[in-house]
């Protein structure tokens, strides 16, 4: 009878036995999307936020790691570089996921490894982003985040502080630090553990 029925992609999937190593991804948009695309937290569908209002897109696939949330053992680590910081966001830790091949939607899992990621603080709460490349890619086989070319980590670094602004407005997120993998690979392992904490009772 379970069969009949759609597994919740935050609570529902496994980030898979090798995380945080190689993990599952979900992702919600693409580079192509005019539209920005989240989970809904409740029915696991994936449901139209805003339109992109400006000319600024995502540079690669985007979406979060099932069975991850960014609460306290999150802030803690951002705390570190930025003090202050006592919340997470509430939400599944992101990842942006680089892949020489197009991906032509979201609402598809893919299987990623980490390379790095960036200390996003969005309105005072720890919003990280992970980064990742496709496992399997043809082309892009970095293993950390130094291998990345400066151009595109600006690219990535600009659309995360515009993508919720208005001409004019003041930002919102700023981004705190960029890290490699060892550092990605240990925020992984937090937003799991503030996951278990809240929803694995």
């Amino acid at each position: 009878m379970n069969s009949n029925f759609k597994a919740h992609p935050w609570h529902g999937i496994s980030p898979g036995k090798d995380a945080p190593e190689c993990l599952t991804a979900f992702i919600e948009i693409v580079p192509s999307d005019t539209m920005k695309y989240e989970i809904d937290k409740m029915s696991g569908y994936l449901k139209v936020d805003r339109p992109q209002k400006f000319s600024n897109v995502v540079p690669c696939s985007y979406g979060f790691i099932p069975r991850t949330y960014c609460n306290t053992g999150i802030a803690s680590l951002a705390a570190k570089t930025v003090p202050g910081v006592k919340d997470g966001d509430k939400d599944p830790l992101d990842i942006c996921v680089f892949s020489e091949r197009q991906i032509a939607h979201g609402n598809v899992l893919l299987q990623a490894t980490p390379i790095g990621g960036l200390r996003l603080i969005d309105k005072g709460e720890a919003d990280d982003k992970i980064i990742a490349v496709l496992k399997g890619d043809a082309v892009y086989h970095w293993n950390d985040l130094k291998d990345v070319p400066t151009s595109l980590l600006d690219r990535l670094v600009h659309y995360f502080l515009t993508y919720k602004n208005l001409p004019g407005d003041t930002a919102s997120c700023r981004v705190a630090g960029i890290y490699g993998k060892k550092e990605a690979l240990e925020v992984i392992r937090t937003a799991m553990e503030d996951w278990k904490q809240v929803f694995a009772k």
